[in-house]
């Protein structure tokens, strides 16, 4: 009688753990009221700006220099078709921030996805290979860190015009080190854990480790970061456009909309300080979401 060798099992190849489906649901169920509040004005915001060529009464370029500098309702000489005032040049407020807010809103969003997308790739390669490629990624961070961006953007506007493109390409620049500095940490982290020691001495290919171990692993500081960078992104074009580096008039974002205004501080003030009322909000809402989400996903919070 012959002995039988029992079968050899496959070798499973470990993998990350996996957020479960009702995680988001549960973390929703205990976010409170006013964080609730908050998400919800930010998404009609971002609804609002989306559908402005169908909300605004007006063209927000055209000039009535009939009904120049009407103030708000409530003050003496306002019109009721002009319930957020007029500028310098009769253009209608409301109509311009809507359209300001769209632009600016699409200028920081493609913006922070160009910096997400080149500060992750540059740190996972700079956390995974290492090496001289690492030292010259992070050669790379320090010389961003070092110089001051508002250099860097006269420089390149200079160069190449202040074109649409290049605003965005300039502002998409902008923060990509912190991505990298904080992912290539990460990766370092994550790399000496026994589920990735484990895949790579199962022969694992390193495009698998990469997308199927690391990335899940690093996606919710990546959120975090993002929103970060998507209310200092915000900023960024709104002081580019004040200081005429941005979007050329008569195109409308709210940090143009704050410097052809602040010629009129003193007698009709609020030319400016609507568009400046906007970014405020804007940016503290988005801050404010950032924060929920680093404590809703940080597990060390638990």
């Amino acid at each position: 009688m012959t002995d039988i060798a029992p079968p050899v099992p496959k070798l499973a190849l470990p993998t990350a753990p996996t957020i479960r489906p009702g995680k988001l649901t549960r973390i929703w169920r205990k976010t409170s009221i006013g964080m609730k509040i908050c998400i919800a004005s930010f998404a009609l915001m971002v609804l609002v700006a989306m559908l402005a060529p169908w909300l605004a009464s007006f063209d927000p370029d055209a000039q009535k220099l009939l009904f120049r500098l009407r103030p708000p309702l409530g003050f003496d000489r306002a019109q009721d078709a002009y319930p957020l005032g007029t500028d310098q040049l009769g253009r209608d407020m409301l109509s311009r921030t809507l359209y300001g807010l769209r632009l600016t809103l699409g200028i920081a969003l493609i913006g922070s996805f160009i910096s997400l997308i080149l500060g992750t790739t540059l740190g996972i390669i700079a956390g995974y290979m290492r090496g001289r490629i690492g030292a010259l990624i992070m050669g790379l961070v320090d010389v961003q860190i070092a110089v001051p961006f508002t250099l860097i953007a006269l420089l390149t506007v200079a160069l190449l015009g202040n074109s649409l493109p290049v605003l965005i390409c300039v502002i998409g620049l902008t923060g990509w080190e912190s991505y990298t500095r904080i992912v290539r940490a990460q990766v370092l982290t994550l790399s000496r854990l026994p589920f990735i020691e484990a895949a790579v001495a199962a022969g694992a290919p390193r495009s698998r480790i990469l997308l199927r171990h690391i990335l899940p692993n690093i996606a919710s500081p990546l959120v975090v970061i993002w929103t970060m960078t998507f209310s200092a992104l915000i900023l960024t074009e709104s002081s580019l456009s004040f200081l005429g580096l941005g979007v050329q008039p008569p195109t409308a974002t709210l940090g143009s909309m704050v410097g052809l205004g602040r010629d009129f501080l003193a007698s009709q003030p609020w030319i400016a300080i609507v568009p400046s009322l906007v970014i405020m909000l804007v940016s503290l809402q988005v801050l404010l979401i950032g924060d929920w989400l680093r404590d809703a996903l940080d597990v060390r919070l638990k």
